[in-house]
């Protein structure tokens, strides 16, 4: 099943911190990692990435490097202190949000 992607959009931030809080990491690395621990669920385009990043990188919480790998150049992230920061509240907000969805979605009503 296809997921909603107002659903994804809200998290995506959260999920390239996260990555990145892993390991440096460049673009392709992430767009392929988000597919096989999603199990397909978040297929990124690198139009879609990109701007996310140089958004978290002008934020700060982010910065990037050259790094050459097998004759090619390739851009890596990394995460900052702030990205840090940021990647903590916005996991406290999705467990918060999370248990509330699985709590309402838990009700059963009953038949007076």
């Amino acid at each position: 099943m296809a997921l909603d992607k107002s659903l994804v959009s809200g998290s995506m931030t959260m999920l390239i911190l996260k990555l990145i809080s892993e390991r440096d990491m460049y673009g392709y690395e992430m767009i392929d990692t988000l597919r096989q621990r999603s199990n397909h669920s978040f297929e990124l385009k690198a139009g879609t990435l990109y701007p996310i990043l140089h958004g978290l990188e002008e934020k700060g919480m982010v910065r990037s490097y050259d790094k050459e790998f097998a004759g090619k150049t390739r851009k890596y992230y990394s995460i900052t202190s702030s990205g840090m920061a940021q990647l903590e509240e916005r996991t406290k907000e999705w467990k918060e949000y999370s248990d509330a969805v699985r709590g309402v979605l838990a009700l059963e009503v009953s038949v007076l």
